[in-house]
């Protein structure tokens, strides 16, 4: 199974942190070309699976799909996630179905695929608050739903190193 790293961070920032063989990884980092979601969905109807907007990241919700590790590396803002973060989450619907079904009592969107991974989540800051900790771990317990991962991990550090340490 692939391992998917979603992060934030600046390109000179994350170079040099993947050496050697780290198997099947994917990486997918803010080159400058991503578009926001319209919420037109087209990846539901259109293109089933598959973002119409063709800027490089249509293919999230596959991408999901052949993930047995998904690791989010973000700076913390406010309990959530970095602007970047979330565009990639929002353009991660196509990972699911436009139909829904009601679980533990709260309406989710169907599964397109059947298929679950482990969700974790480094977060960074030298700043986080224990609010926005609880915060934070509340939004990613509630992705972990929504995504149908199999369990979610959430964590905070103050550098980068610790991160990279953590990650890798």
């Amino acid at each position: 199974m692939m391992k998917m790293i979603v992060h934030d961070l600046q390109q000179q920032e994350f170079e040099g942190w993947i050496n050697g063989e780290q198997g099947e990884l994917t990486v997918i980092s803010d080159n400058g070309t991503i578009r926001q979601c319209m919420g037109c969905f087209g990846c539901w109807t259109r293109t089933p699976g598959v973002c119409v907007i063709k800027d490089g990241y249509h293919n999230l919700g596959e991408l999901l799909s052949k993930s047995g590790e998904v690791v989010i590396i973000s700076e913390c803002m406010y309990g959530s996630y970095s602007p970047f973060i979330l565009n990639v989450l929002n353009r991660s619907i196509s990972y699911v179905l436009p139909y829904f079904v009601t679980r533990n009592g709260e309406t989710h969107h169907r599964s397109r695929y059947d298929h679950q991974f482990v969700l974790s989540v480094h977060f960074y800051g030298g700043d986080i608050t224990g609010a926005e900790q609880e915060t934070a771990r509340t939004l990613v317990a509630a992705n972990s739903v929504n995504l149908y991962s199999l369990e979610n991990n959430v964590y905070f550090h103050n550098n980068l190193q610790s991160v990279k340490e953590a990650v890798l």
